[in-house]
């Protein structure tokens, strides 16, 4: 099945969308970000929900990678762009 055109098997995602122009038309959303962090780190981790002896770090996880991709997003030059400030 195909959402929001990643593709879904059972209870994960295969993929995670980019999330820097040319491939989405505006700069990514917070909650665009953090929903691709949230999928990495159930991806990598296994679980789709962590159990509560988890849920702190798997929370933990999801804010860092949200905060690494807001700094990689904010740092990449993509040639040819309009960048806004």
């Amino acid at each position: 099945m195909v959402v929001g055109g990643a593709v879904h098997t059972g209870d994960m995602c295969r993929s995670i969308k980019t999330l820097r122009p040319p491939a989405i038309p505006e700069e990514a959303t917070e909650e665009e970000i953090r929903a691709a962090a949230l999928q990495f780190v159930r991806k990598v981790s296994g679980f789709r929900a962590p159990a509560a002896h988890n849920q702190e770090v798997f929370d933990r996880a999801v804010d860092e990678i949200t905060e690494a991709t807001v700094r990689l997003l904010d740092g990449l030059e993509i040639r040819g762009a309009v960048r806004t400030p």
